[in-house]
């Protein structure tokens, strides 16, 4: 039985319930990361004994089932999308946009599917607008492509400004520091194409470089979708 199918407990003393519990969990980890939530802070957040908390959630993993799922609800479209690519691209966006709101739910990303109701939801939304475009299974390719693409541009940046705090360098600050080293490198003529990338590249903010990238995997999802024939 998930934490989604079994029902709660009544209400003793200091009301509980599970969504008072998650809430209380989400802004733990919006302030420390995933490492600042365990059942026994989320219950001295809310003035309970731990052992309370069992009966609601049995695994510190179902806390986090719980805790992504509050968050799709952030994802979720408003409105249907004009098309296809709209809804990729919009739900590619909204993502990254939600792990900038909770950072920790970058070290979420990419595993197995979200089956809560919020994350069902968004699934749907998504399938939706591919429907009728092509087969399912040329449907099912192109959510995970968009998916994965999403998800490791939202951690390359993560990472980069998780960096950014633990060293104290900005990303120029970073790239001044190392300069020296780069162009004695390069001066040796073993690294062309590097060369001409750093000299010729223009270097672009993670917004823009997230929706560049986005852009390009929309147009191969593009190609491969034809309507089945009658």
């Amino acid at each position: 039985m998930t934490v989604w199918d079994r029902p709660e407990p009544p209400n003793r003393p200091v009301p509980l319930d599970r969504e008072r519990i998650v809430a209380a969990a989400v802004t733990l980890a919006d302030e420390g990361g995933l490492a600042a939530v365990s059942l026994r802070k989320v219950a001295a957040r809310l003035n309970a004994g731990p052992m309370r908390l069992y009966g609601y959630i049995a695994t510190k993993e179902e806390l986090f089932d719980l805790m992504v799922d509050e968050v799709q609800a952030e994802i979720l479209p408003e409105e249907p999308a004009g098309d296809w690519r709209e809804a990729l691209c919009g739900l590619a966006h909204r993502t990254r946009q939600a792990v900038l709101r909770h950072e920790w739910l970058a070290d979420l990303l990419g595993g197995r599917p979200a089956l809560g109701p919020n994350g069902l939801a968004v699934t749907e939304s998504t399938l939706a607008a591919l429907d009728g475009h092509t087969d399912i299974d040329t449907v099912m390719r192109a959510v995970e492509t968009v998916s994965a693409y999403s998800t490791g541009a939202i951690r390359r940046e993560i990472a980069n400004l998780r960096a950014e705090r633990a060293t104290g360098l900005s990303k120029r600050d970073w790239q001044r520091a190392h300069g020296p080293h780069v162009t004695r490198m390069l001066a040796t003529g073993r690294f062309p194409a590097l060369a001409r990338a750093v000299h010729d590249g223009t270097d672009v903010d993670a917004e823009t470089s997230f929706a560049t990238g986005l852009d390009w995997v929309l147009d191969a999802v593009a190609a491969k979708l034809t309507r089945p024939s009658a």
